[in-house]
């Protein structure tokens, strides 16, 4: 299979603007995130709207590729990109990887374990889930939750807590149910990343602002693995100090 990962990459955020140009101990955030990245994937590009991104990158060494700043969803962006680089290289990609950009310690793991879900031929969409381990992260909106059918496909992505415990205390959920919290990291086959970019916005993608919904709505099946292996999101400075804190 040939493999092809895409970092989408926007300057304007509501919370932390200018992120994947953040300094982390004299590296920028999407610098570390590449890197890491073709650590595992020979094929890795950035897809970005901004120009100062795009500079970094080129600086660096690494693959961009400009896109439309439009895009409601770092999918699209990702399926622009794939569009323009593929007419730009003349290759094709069986599978395509879109890494979040704010994870600049993105395991090894996860994307090995993304790459195992498409061995099984009717695997379209993949992504990871992990256990959720105290009882607050259950609770955090920010920290989308799922539930799995027994062949590990998942059946809805929410913000809340699901499933509910009717019968036991909130504090004492995670005693009682294994909660799986989503990872926001997504593989596509070619021609599917294609098809869900053109469906229309769903009501229950609306409802949780969560973009996966809509492709269930409309049919598709997302492959879940489970991983052991967590990985941090930067969303605001203070989640950067933090991570800087953690892992330095």
């Amino acid at each position: 299979m040939n493999i092809l990962g895409i970092i989408p990459a926007r300057y304007a955020s509501t919370r932390f603007p200018g992120k994947p140009l953040a300094n982390i101990k004299g590296q920028t955030m999407i610098r570390r995130v590449y890197e890491n990245c073709t650590k595992t994937l020979d094929n890795v590009i950035v897809a970005t709207d901004n120009n100062l991104i795009r500079d970094e990158v080129n600086q660096f060494g690494g693959t961009v590729i400009m896109t439309s700043e439009n895009h409601k969803s770092g999918t699209d962006r990702c399926a622009e990109a794939l569009f323009k680089y593929e007419k730009e290289t003349g290759k094709y990609f069986d599978i395509i990887i879109n890494i979040q950009g704010d994870e600049p310690f993105l395991q090894k793991e996860h994307l090995t374990k993304l790459i195992a879900c498409f061995k099984d031929s009717k695997t379209e969409i993949a992504t990871l889930i992990s256990r959720s381990k105290a009882n607050p992260d259950i609770f955090n909106p920010n920290k989308p939750k799922v539930i799995i059918d027994k062949n590990n496909y998942a059946i809805y992505f929410s913000r809340f807590p699901i499933p509910y415990l009717r019968n036991y205390e909130k504090e004492i959920w995670h005693l009682h149910h294994t909660f799986y919290q989503h990872i926001g990291i997504y593989a596509y086959r070619n021609a599917i990343l294609k098809k869900i970019t053109k469906l229309p916005v769903s009501g229950l993608e609306i409802a949780e602002s969560l973009e996966q919904n809509r492709w269930i709505e409309n049919g598709f099946r997302i492959k879940t693995d489970i991983t052991d292996k967590n990985s941090m999101s930067i969303d605001t400075p203070e989640d950067l100090e933090e991570f800087i804190n953690i892992f330095f």
